[in-house]
Parts: structure tokens; C-alpha cells; sequence
């Protein structure tokens, strides 16, 4: 499986990648779509929605199963992938890339570094 070293990640499977100074673009990792099997839908937050970190701000569904996505960091939502929304495969097939799911401008952009880097992540993933 594929841990991008410069990403961060979550214990819940997020991945984030810096964009600047104060914004983050969150998506889930390689492992997390390759447990959830076929992605079919996806449900993101509107534009301007604040978030905490730990919370509920989205869900995946797959052939499987029902996944809810949890905001890694602290911050209102910029962007949203509608890509993905229209194509939700893209997470399949890309989840590092075209996969994304939504930008958040950070409330404190130190709290980044609170977040797993990629080989505490692989021991996660390897439980």
C-alpha cells in the first residue's frame, strides 16, 4: 500500500496535505479504500462549514459498507471535490490524487504537526 511521506494522516484514515500556510486538502488514504471495497457515493459538506477536529463532516459508501469522514483538523471548508461527488470511483482509483475530498482553511495551522506522519501511520495499518 501506497503512504505518501509527505502527507500526514489519521488514526481514522484521513490523509492531509499542506497547500500553504493556512490550508489543507483531506482525503482518505490507499488502505482506508481498499477496506471499504467499490466506492459508490459520497456525501461532503458545504462550502463555509466549520469544522472540529474528530468530527462528522462527511460520509463513504461502498459495496460494503456505510464510512463516516472525520475533519482531521480544525477549520472551515474552502473547496469540495465535485468531481468526486459525480465520480465517487475516483477514490478507488486515485485516492491520493483526483480522490481528494475537501480543502479546509485551518483554524491553527501548528495543529498539523500533531497529526501522524507516514510510518507511524503504516504501524497503524499493520495493527
Amino acid at each position: 500500500m501506497s503512504t505518501p511521506e509527505e502527507l500526514r494522516y489519521t488514526e481514522e484514515h484521513e490523509w492531509v496535505a499542506v497547500l500553504d500556510e493556512e490550508r489543507v486538502r483531506v482525503g482518505i488514504t490507499e488502505y482506508a479504500q481498499d477496506q471499504l471495497g467499490d466506492v459508490v457515493f459520497v456525501d461532503l459538506p458545504e462550502i463555509g462549514r466549520q469544522v472540529d477536529a474528530g468530527e462528522v463532516f462527511g460520509e463513504v459508501e461502498s459495496t460494503k459498507s456505510v464510512s463516516e469522514l472525520f475533519a482531521p483538523l480544525d477549520g472551515e471548508v474552502v473547496a469540495v471535490n465535485d468531481a468526486v461527488a459525480e465520480t465517487p470511483e475516483l477514490i478507488n482509483s486515485d485516492p491520493y490524487g483526483e480522490g481528494w475530498l475537501i480543502e479546509l482553511r485551518l483554524s491553527d495551522a501548528g495543529t498539523v504537526e500533531g497529526l501522524l506522519d507516514a510510518e507511524a501511520y503504516q504501524r497503524v495499518t499493520q495493527g
